[in-house]
């Protein structure tokens, strides 16, 4: 049975025609999935009777089933497992910031405009095989679906609002390589950036790649409005292929150039993500080179003391030391951020979506 999130507003309308109904019942349908987040066909109430069974016969309207929700001790962090109808698992992670003081889901002491971002997944495991990641030590089991994809942030998005929140931002960060499963990626950003239905900014939107040069040059090519985050982590090609087993494909220098397209062809700034691993490319030396290596592109550099995963021995920078890498790359001109490590006691950080359970 298929799962009617995988449906576009065209295929809808010409299942439903098919039918024999007109034509606004496609737009009923689909502003009840995305914009009223329906999850039975008997909340359509507009809908005749008869429709609504054709409509449960015909297809799924749950993906999947939460399984798990871990929250931080400072309710910051939220990790939820679910699986999916075939019995296979994936994690998505809500990520609070900014938060006043005396809130519950506070714990920096700061105060600032609430923003709530959701990270979600595209792939059960990941093919790519990087060292550090929990997701990439599990290896590749299958792409999801655009409808996976998409229900993911429509669950938490009703998950929240119970809560009296919303989402603010999404980031494809989470299991798998999104350029790796381009079709369905960009099929459900579609979905989520549909006037019509969810109507999520796109450039409220981040996609996360290890840097898959023709995807990259594809993804400008089409125009997207979303923003690029482009997981780096070395600028020599020998250090990157120690840690990432795409440099056998791709070297530094291409990727590098794809960037340059995407900047050229979008004019959107690109995020570089860096995981600062102490005594592999923490030094001075190689924040130096990494300026050197990114002078006169527009972009930004995410630096993140690594996360531990048990299936990688390395370490995580102090935090001496990666003030003092990112202080060499803001005096050389190149914008920077020192990100703080999110969701460590539940497993929630960048690189350990796979978890105990799968």
């Amino acid at each position: 049975m298929r799962l009617i999130y995988d449906l576009d507003r065209l295929e809808l309308a010409e299942v439903l025609g098919a039918w024999g109904e007109p034509s606004y019942r496609a737009r009923q349908i689909w502003q009840g999935l995305y914009g009223q987040l329906y999850t039975s066909p008997d909340q359509f109430t507009t809908l005749p009777s008869w429709l609504r069974t054709r409509l449960a016969q015909e297809f799924q309207f749950i993906p999947f089933a939460p399984v798990k929700r871990l929250e931080s001790a400072d309710h910051q962090t939220v990790k939820t497992l679910l699986r999916l109808n075939d019995g296979l698992l994936i994690e998505t992670v809500l990520m609070r910031y900014g938060d006043p003081p005396d809130s519950p889901a506070s714990g920096n002491g700061r105060e600032g405009k609430p923003r709530r971002t959701l990270c979600l997944s595209t792939q059960v495991g990941c093919a790519m095989g990087c060292a550090f990641c929990a997701t990439g030590q599990m290896g590749f089991q299958r792409h999801l679906t655009a409808g996976e994809i998409v229900a993911q942030a429509l669950d938490h998005t009703r998950w929240l609002r119970e809560r009296g929140e919303a989402v603010t931002h999404i980031v494809l960060m989470g299991m798998g390589e999104p350029l790796h499963n381009y079709e369905n990626v960009m099929a459900a950003i579609a979905r989520l950036n549909d006037p019509d239905g969810y109507h999520f900014a796109a450039r409220r939107i981040t996609l996360s790649t290890v840097g898959l040069v023709p995807e990259i040059r594809r993804l400008a090519d089409e125009g997207r409005q979303v923003n690029l985050a482009v997981s780096l982590h070395a600028v020599d090609d020998k250090a990157r292929l120690s840690i990432m087993p795409v440099a056998k494909r791709y070297r530094v220098e291409q990727i590098l150039q794809a960037c340059r397209y995407y900047v050229e062809k979008t004019h959107r700034r690109v995020t570089f993500e860096w995981a600062l691993i102490r005594d592999f490319n923490d030094t001075p030396a190689v924040a130096r080179q990494l300026a050197q290596r990114l002078s006169g592109l527009l972009c930004h550099v995410n630096i993140i003391p690594l996360n531990p995963t048990d299936g990688y021995s390395g370490a995580a920078t102090p935090r001496r030391r990666a003030l003092a890498f990112k202080e060499i790359l803001e005096q050389a001109g190149i914008p920077c951020t020192l990100r703080v490590r999110r969701g460590i006691e539940i497993r929630a950080g960048c690189g350990q979506l796979a978890g105990s359970f799968v």
